[in-house]
């Protein structure tokens, strides 16, 4: 095997994990005149467009070349893309949603449904003088959905454009062959990172000492491999129930759930870690975005909340968020620490103590305080603050200092980045804990402690059921102690499923909502050089008031696609031409908004005023930094494609362009104009403190009246 050959397969990874994997058959339950019309649909969204009129157009002299031809002439009615559209909207969209797209595809399947959809864009010159959707121009279908995203009072219409542009563009712009290749990416200057030095296969994985993987055992490898394991475990064949005994069984292995094993199997304790997640190590990783996000994400990376106003990136991995992280380490700021001590009682936070532990915490994931090389984007924002006098700090990151990975969101290649599946669950199963991956838990069991008050229960342990095909029992986890650390989006809906009654238990859900904006520097006239995916992924920020920063996101081509506003087929096409040097930062705002989880995957949200003022300055702030970096054009994500030319530009055209800069609202807003937020922060929705009016965990984290369990 030569030098190239070793290049690709090191970059084949787990399965999981790979692209090419073509369906011969679909099960997305889409009739034919639905798929017809969703074809048509994509079509719009992403046309076959001639690159030499469209590069003449604009005045280029340059004779377009093969890859940027061959992607003009692409278009997202080709198979396999609908179909893969129509798969990934069943089995990821929201159930209100996908109906709504259902009964539009149907209704666009006749021509008088048509007319009722889009109107005199539908009139044809030849009898019966109305076209079903399908058979209307490109053109014309291009128009109806422009109007669709602009109708204020026909939300359902806008659902239904949203949802088809975000899963067309994003199963467009991911897909790979079999050599994971997406025709695309290099047109848009896009490509995979590339190992410097081919990965010889290591013999064990880190966490080979405890991992069991459901996915690879049926019933009865399952219990053998337990029991070798050291867990007690007992059947019952009536009941197709398994009964594993331990001392600690915790639910989740992220953050929380991974320092909660460590401590515990370090004091003697036989601990059990439960993960519905699959476990990868940098061998594993492929930084594909379809299938990282379907086996890292919760919701395979889309989510979002009921009136998909905004998106929510959470992990659901072994490791849980710390594996896919952006790599930013910030200590809890200290005005933060004094609101939770003085204004909710819990005095843990303002002691020493609590400093201790998150030094010891920065210490074991191996916080480093610099960043040796700045990626693109990041030298951009610093660039920009430093041309207008503002500070641009640098970010604590759970890597080295000369770490340079633009795809640890889909974890971390190089294995520099310290995520807990290489920390504090490697010194778990060093001293004998067992995690079960494939394992989700369905309901805690509760018992009456021997005193016989009704309000003072005792947890017992747990059920839960194996999610790998070849497991057909059930488990029932007893243990002396159980952690619940499976975040804010997971741990209500377990309580409300184990019969848990308390008004407060899934309120309170804060999201760090954010918003973006962009900024194109071309490489001909930027001392900046780089691409967008390279480097670290946030090395600093820059303070934009006491509640919001401006930060740099890690944006793949399909992310890019499914968040960048669409106005029209040729549009954003020329706009993803530009991906590679098209730099966005993002506004995020510590939220006194709120949101409520009614369910698993089932998210409300309520904006403050205040907060989308303070999203608002740093919207401001953050295109004021791009233009001073020397962007030649900038822009926001309103629905409209709202941006301005900078060539030349004065700082009153400046002024009057920001002073329409707003944070609108989401996708159902009565404004004609809208946006999508974004959140990969999610908490609060666990309170804590002594007001039981408000919260519903004592301050140590304790269930009111259910002892032995804690979140």
């Amino acid at each position: 095997m030569d030098h190239m050959e070793a290049e690709k397969s090191s970059r084949r990874g787990h399965p999981l994990l790979r692209g090419g994997m073509k369906k011969e058959t679909y099960s997305h339950g889409f009739s034919r005149s639905q798929m017809e019309a969703l074809s048509a649909m994509c079509e719009a969204f992403i046309p076959a467009l001639s690159a030499e009129e469209i590069c003449s157009s604009d005045g280029k002299e340059d004779t377009p070349n093969k890859h940027l031809i061959a992607f003009y002439a692409a278009s997202a009615c080709q198979s396999p893309v609908p179909d893969e559209v129509a798969d990934l909207m069943e089995r990821r969209g929201q159930k209100e949603g996908n109906l709504l797209v259902k009964i539009v595809l149907w209704m666009l399947g006749f021509r008088l449904g048509t007319l009722l959809l889009c109107g005199s864009s539908s009139f044809s010159e030849r009898f019966p003088f109305i076209n079903k959707f399908s058979d209307m121009s490109v053109e014309k279908r291009e128009e109806v959905l422009l109007k669709w995203s602009r109708a204020r009072l026909r939300f359902p219409l806008r659902i239904t454009f949203l949802m088809v542009k975000i899963f067309c563009c994003f199963i467009f712009y991911s897909m790979t062959n079999e050599k994971s290749e997406n025709p695309s990416w290099k047109a848009i200057g896009y490509s995979l990172p590339i190992d410097k030095e081919p990965k010889i296969s290591k013999k064990s994985r880190p966490l080979d000492k405890g991992i069991v993987e459901t996915a690879k055992h049926d019933d009865s490898s399952l219990l053998s491999t337990l029991t070798e394991k050291g867990l007690k475990v007992r059947t019952d064949p009536h009941q197709n129930l398994y009964t594993i005994d331990c001392d600690a069984v915790i639910v989740g292995s992220g953050c929380g759930g991974a320092v909660a094993a460590s401590v515990l199997a370090n004091s003697g304790y036989k601990v059990l870690v439960i993960e519905k997640g699959n476990y990868f190590t940098s061998e594993d990783y492929t930084s594909l975005e379809a299938p990282s996000y379907d086996q890292l994400y919760e919701s395979g990376g889309i989510l979002s909340t009921l009136d998909a106003s905004m998106m929510i990136l959470a992990g659901s991995t072994v490791g849980g968020g710390s594996a896919v992280n952006w790599s930013a380490s910030i200590r809890t700021p200290q005005h933060v620490l004094d609101e939770w001590s003085d204004e909710h009682k819990l005095h843990v936070f303002g002691s020493l103590e609590y400093q201790s532990a998150m030094d010891k915490v920065c210490q074991r994931i191996g916080v480093t305080e610099n960043c040796a090389e700045e990626g693109f984007q990041n030298k951009v924002l610093r660039k920009g603050c430093q041309k207008l006098g503002l500070e641009a700090k640098p970010v604590p990151r759970n890597a080295p200092e000369n770490h340079y990975c633009g795809s640890c969101c889909f974890g971390c290649r190089t294995g520099d980045k310290r995520g807990t599946d290489t920390t504090w669950l490697v010194d778990a199963v060093n001293s004998g804990a067992v995690i079960l991956t494939g394992c989700k838990a369905e309901k805690f069991v509760f018992e009456n402690n021997l005193s016989g008050e009704k309000k003072n229960k005792k947890c017992v342990g747990l059920i839960a059921k194996m999610l790998g095909k070849d497991i057909m029992g059930r488990i029932r986890i007893q243990a002396k102690v159980v952690v619940s650390a499976c975040g804010s989006l997971l741990t209500p809906p377990l309580m409300i499923s184990s019969g848990l009654e308390n008004r407060n238990i899934g309120k309170n859900l804060h999201l760090h909502p954010s918003s973006m904006v962009w900024g194109y520097f071309p490489e001909s006239v930027s001392d900046l050089k780089g691409t967008k995916f390279e480097g670290g992924i946030i090395t600093s920020l820059c303070k934009s008031s006491q509640r919001a920063i401006i930060e740099t996101p890690a944006l793949g081509p399909s992310s890019f696609a499914t968040l960048f506003p669409w106005v029209s087929g040729q549009g954003m096409k020329e706009r993803m031409t530009k991906y590679s040097r098209t730099v966005h930062l993002f506004a995020l705002v510590r939220d006194r908004g709120s949101g409520t989880l009614e369910g698993e995957g089932r998210i409300t949200y309520q904006f403050d005023p205040r907060d989308k003022e303070d999203i608002r300055e740093a919207l401001r702030q953050a295109l004021r930094i791009l233009v001073a970096a020397g962007a030649t054009e900038v822009g926001t994500h309103r629905s409209d494609g709202q941006r301005l030319s900078c060539r030349g530009v004065e700082g009153r055209k400046l002024e009057e362009f920001l002073d329409d800069v707003c944070d609108v609202g989401g996708v159902r807003s009565s404004e004609e104009t809208w946006t999508l937020h974004c959140s990969a922060h999610q908490m609060g929705s666990c309170r804590m403190g002594r007001n039981a009016e408000r919260v519903w965990l004592t301050r140590e984290g304790e269930l009111g009246g259910r002892r032995t369990l804690r979140l």
